[in-house]
């Protein structure tokens, strides 16, 4: 049986309008669960992002129950925690933070949240030569489960080319079996009319980083296309790519299922995936447009 009353915080820069706080509490809600959850950005409260150590033990004092973290905690929080999941080991990076008894136990959603996502969404698609665009942590995340999707030959790209082959690098560790490289980004002309899809992990499409990340004559029917933005969830690349005949993943998947993960890793209940989706995308029509990645 589920604990009750729940006190969870979400730790991050500009972490005010995320539609988290909300899904989590609607469906903690469903299951007659007390469930409160608080924003607690670092902008707000004039906290540097190296003090998440400090944070962690505050908020434990306090009487919480578990921290989601995002942006830039993320790998920051490591070395603070007592215990790492095997995902959150891999990635170097943590998203969630259960205190649990006397220990205080990290875990990474992310990539299993992009899996689910993928296999939901994207059923049966073709996984020979898959492109990653951006190699920042979002997309080391969705660059492991791509892998574990069984993706043959994955190819990352970034503006920042020393940034994606080091990517690609730890993916190729990680992942012996698959091949990994890197290419800068004015390769896409050349990769994308061969290629069987990609993944768009930058913030371009985002309502304060507004267009296309890549020409969109490089869409081509027989490629799908997947965006992990989520505000909009109809970024203007998934809007080019139904319009050239591609099947199409917008960033709900990933948002939800990472969330869905969550919510079960804190209370111990399987929450209801689709109940959570369907109140994760009123969410994301209704609120206005702001951070979605």
């Amino acid at each position: 049986m589920a604990k009750s009353p729940y006190l969870v915080g979400l730790v991050g820069q500009g972490v005010g309008p995320s539609l988290t706080p909300a899904m989590h509490m609607a469906e903690a809600k469903a299951n007659g669960v007390d469930y409160l959850y608080r924003s607690i950005d670092l902008d707000s409260a004039g906290l540097p992002p190296s003090r998440i150590g400090e944070i962690i033990t505050w908020a434990r004092a306090l009487g919480f129950d578990a921290l989601n973290i995002t942006h830039p905690c993320k790998r920051l929080v490591v070395p603070h925690l007592d215990a790492i999941d095997d995902e959150a080991a891999t990635l170097g990076a943590v998203n969630t933070v259960v205190f649990d008894e006397d220990r205080t136990v990290g875990y990474n959603t992310d990539a299993p949240g992009f899996r689910t996502g993928f296999n939901e969404g994207l059923p049966q698609a073709a996984m020979g030569h898959v492109v990653l665009l951006g190699a920042g942590g979002a997309g080391a995340a969705v660059g492991h489960a791509l892998l574990d999707l069984g993706v043959d030959h994955l190819t990352v790209v970034d503006l920042d080319v020393d940034r994606a082959t080091a990517l690609a690098d730890e993916l190729s560790t990680t992942h012996g079996n698959a091949r990994v490289d890197a290419e800068a980004h004015d390769k896409l002309s050349i990769l994308l009319p061969h290629n069987d899809g990609i993944v768009h992990c930058t913030p371009t499409g985002m309502a304060d980083h507004p267009g296309m990340p890549f020409d969109d004559a490089l869409l081509h029917p027989r490629m799908w296309v997947a965006d992990i933005v989520y505000r909009p969830l109809d970024t203007a690349l998934l809007i080019a790519a139904r319009k050239a005949g591609c099947r199409t993943l917008d960033g709900g998947y990933m948002a939800v299922h990472q969330a869905v993960i969550a919510f079960e890793l804190i209370t111990g209940i399987a929450p209801n995936a689709d109940r959570m989706s369907r109140h994760f995308r009123a969410l994301a029509s209704e609120s206005p447009l702001q951070r979605g990645m």
